[in-house]
């Protein structure tokens, strides 16, 4: 308990961390993965703006970089992070490669979701004179609301585990926090006082998800 004292300032920095970096890549994964999961939507076969070419390069590109293993996909990103944060290790490297490689889960989820709305509430709205932009944004993203809310949930308690794993390739956050002071010192009290910590945030993500779902699917 002693040596858990002595740490108290850099396990409070390490949520910090945590945080920066889940709400960081929530926002750049909420971006891309919902315009790439209605991209999906609209340009698939059946689709409200079908898309033969445009549907296969999605496709393609999402499931190439989707089962990619995190770890792995942190290095084959680098080059990008580089590019576009100016360095390749760090708390926020480490949060837009989380970013980056959850957009791609988020898109399809997304796209699951809208492509379970009822096809007879869609035909109903075209023949009420609806376009294709009127029925997904009136129709199609109002009806899986509800569903989406909990995909997003999902995702969110996902990248909280993902910034533990970002944490072994110099990310910061509790993940690092509990490798260096816990586990490789030998001191499981330091290593369960970050897990407890990442235990309560993805609580709390998951009750606040739900509790939102199933407000807005009262409606």
């Amino acid at each position: 308990m002693d040596r858990l004292n002595e740490l108290w300032p850099e396990l409070w920095q390490a949520a910090l961390e945590t945080l920066y970096m889940a709400t960081f890549a929530l926002i750049m994964a909420g971006v891309l993965g919902t315009f790439i999961g209605i991209a999906l939507y609209l340009t698939r076969r059946g689709g409200l703006l079908p898309n033969r070419v445009i549907s296969f390069i999605l496709e393609l590109f999402v499931n190439f970089f989707r089962p990619i293993p995190f770890l792995i996909f942190i290095a084959v990103a680098q080059p990008l992070t580089r590019a576009v944060v100016g360095v390749g290790i760090g708390t926020t490297a480490g949060a837009f490669a989380i970013g980056l490689a959850a957009s791609f889960a988020i898109g399809r989820i997304v796209e699951q979701h809208l492509v379970s709305v009822s096809p007879g509430v869609i035909e109903a709205a075209r023949a009420m004179g609806a376009g294709p932009w009127r029925i997904l944004f009136t129709v199609v993203i109002p009806e899986s609301l509800g569903p989406l809310i909990l995909g997003y949930t999902f995702v969110v308690v996902a990248l909280i585990d993902m910034t533990a794993m970002a944490g072994a390739v110099g990310g910061g956050g509790l993940g690092a926090f509990a490798l260096t002071y816990g586990f490789r010192r030998f001191e499981p009290i330091v290593m369960w006082a970050a897990i407890i910590l990442i235990v309560v945030f993805v609580h709390l993500v998951q009750l606040l998800g739900t509790k939102l779902a199933r407000k807005v699917m009262r409606r």
